[in-house]
């Protein structure tokens, strides 16, 4: 009974790995995601009431949005990591609420330093992850 228990565990954990490996795809370029993504989770904090939002625009390499407190835009580049950064501008709104402070720190360093894009199923939705050095972000598509 307990060498069944280990195998099922066994093949159960394998699944699972393979499963995730098969809903994650890193993106080299931003055409598959064109539109407006809404940040759901930030470094494994829940912080959809930020209300922060990136919208790609692949035709140009540009990308605006609004990042917990002050309009963001600026031009999508790469670095020699393959990684996309930006040197956006913003405007220059007090944040509201510590959630908009953590929020828009965290997102801007991320769109710094340098991230990568991976397409990504987590908590049971659909949505992309933007990984830098420091943070780890997942969006979920607007109107999805």
């Amino acid at each position: 009974m307990i060498k069944q228990k280990t195998i099922f565990f066994t093949l159960l954990a394998l699944m699972l790995t393979n499963s995730t490996a098969i809903q994650s795809q890193e993106l080299k370029e931003i055409n598959n995601i064109d539109g407006n993504w809404h940040l759901r989770v930030l470094d494994g904090k829940e912080v959809r009431r930020a209300r922060a939002i990136l919208d790609f625009k692949s035709n140009n390499m540009y990308l605006e949005g609004f990042n917990g407190c002050n309009r963001i835009w600026g031009k999508l580049l790469k670095n020699s990591k393959e990684q996309f950064y930006t040197k956006f501008q913003s405007s220059k709104m007090d944040c509201r609420q510590n959630i908009h402070r953590y929020v828009s720190k965290n997102l801007n360093t991320t769109l710094k330093e340098g991230f990568t894009i991976t397409k990504t199923k987590r908590y049971g939705v659909n949505g992309i992850t933007l990984k830098s050095e420091h943070h780890n972000l997942f969006f979920k598509r607007m109107g999805e």
